[in-house]
C-alpha cells in the first residue's frame, strides 16, 4: 500500500529548533538515503494517518516536499518514530528514501494468528512471544505489511524459530535463524515462584543490613579537658 505525506524543507536543527517546529504544529523529521540526509518537517495529519493504519510502518510513502527543487517528490518508508513517553504525542520521524529497483532493509511486525495455542488451552501452559518485529531485506514493492505466525498448534515446550517463518519469494530475513519467535512453556507453580522470589530477596536483604555494633568502627575518643 502506498501513502502520501506532505513535507517542507527546514534549515535549522537541534532540540530548540525541533521544539519550535512542534509548537508551530508540524513534526520535525529527517529523510535519509542516496548518500545524503535532508532536514524536513511533516504535516502532522498525513503522517499520523499513516501511522495508525495497519501497514503504516512498512508501506511506501510518496513524499511531496515543498522547497525541494531537485526532487519535489520522493518515495520513502518510515525508519523510526519517536514519541513522548508520557502522552504518546509524536516527536520526530526518520524516513528512508528508497529506489524501486534496489533492496531495502526494514523492520516488519510479527502478527500472531490461529488463536490460543493448544498447550495453553489444554495444558494451562504459558505463551511467550519473544520477537515483535523481524528485520528483512527485499525490494520496496514487496515489503509485507506484517509476517503472520500461526502458533495455535504449539504444545508445551514447543516453539517457532526464525528459521520456521514463511515469507514470500524475494524476501530475506536477516535475524538469527535460531532466534525464538514464540514458544509455550510449563507454568510456574505458586510454590516455585515463591521460592524464587525468596531466594532473590535474601541477598538484597543482607546487602541492606545495617552495620552491627561489633563491626562498626569505634567512635573517636573525646580528649580530656586539660586541668585548670
Amino acid at each position: 500500500m502506498e501513502f502520501v505525506a506532505e513535507a517542507t524543507i527546514r534549515t535549522q536543527s537541534g532540540k530548540g529548533a525541533a521544539r519550535q517546529i512542534r509548537r508551530n504544529g508540524r513534526i520535525p523529521a529527517v529523510l535519509y538515503g542516496q548518500g545524503t540526509s535532508r532536514l524536513i518537517q511533516l504535516e502532522p495529519k498525513s503522517i499520523q494517518h499513516i501511522l495508525v493504519t495497519q501497514s503504516g510502518s512498512t508501506g511506501l510513502i510518496s513524499l511531496r516536499i515543498q522547497g525541494d527543487e531537485q526532487a519535489p517528490q520522493r518515495t520513502a518508508v518510515i525508519q523510526d518514530v519517536q514519541r513522548d513517553p508520557l502522552n504518546g504525542s509524536l516527536l520526530h520521524v526518520d524516513l528512508l528514501e528508497v529506489s524501486m529497483d534496489k533492496p531495502v532493509r526494514v523492520k516488519v511486525p510479527v502478527h500472531m494468528t490461529g488463536g490460543v495455542p493448544i498447550g495453553v488451552k489444554r495444558d494451562k501452559g504459558v505463551m511467550h512471544q519473544s520477537m515483535r518485529e523481524v528485520h528483512i531485506e527485499c525490494l520496496p514493492n514487496v515489503i509485507p505489511d506484517q509476517i503472520d505466525v500461526d502458533a495455535s498448534a504449539l504444545e508445551i515446550n514447543q516453539g517457532i524459530h526464525v528459521r520456521d517463518l514463511r515469507v514470500a519469494e524475494g524476501i530475506r530475513i536477516l535475524d538469527d535463524p535460531e532466534g525464538m519467535v514464540v514458544n509455550v512453556t510449563v507454568p510456574i507453580s505458586e510454590e516455585k515462584l515463591s521460592a524464587m522470589l525468596t531466594s532473590e530477596a535474601a541477598p538484597a536483604a543482607e546487602a541492606s543490613e545495617p552495620e552491627r555494633a561489633a563491626d562498626a568502627p569505634a567512635a573517636p575518643a573525646t580528649p580530656s579537658e586539660p586541668s585548670k
